[in-house]
């Protein structure tokens, strides 16, 4: 192998990592998601994460946003644990 080879064998590594970073940063820039960005089909989303907040390491509270209306989620465990109550409004008494 004498050093033109060994120029050549360097200069085709380096091309081939530079091609690989290339479409690294084109995939962090882009995200997976890309192609349906692209697509003269897409369709509004119907349900979206609008905030998430960690109680602890097993809880975790999310409201989520479902065709206009928001949820407050309990989850923990794996398992959906039952929606916390929204506190009710007191009746308005007539006055009299």
């Amino acid at each position: 192998m004498d050093f033109a080879e060994l120029v050549r064998a360097a200069f085709a590594l380096a091309l081939t990592l530079g091609l690989i970073g290339l479409a690294a940063v084109g995939l962090r820039r882009f995200g997976p998601d890309a192609m349906a960005r692209f697509s003269p089909t897409r369709k509004e989303r119907r349900l979206a994460i609008v905030e998430s907040l960690v109680l602890d390491p097993n809880r975790r509270l999310v409201v989520v946003s479902l065709d206009g209306q928001e949820r407050l989620l309990l989850l923990g465990e794996g398992q959906l644990l039952p929606s916390p109550r929204a506190p009710r409004k007191p009746k308005a008494t007539p006055d009299a």
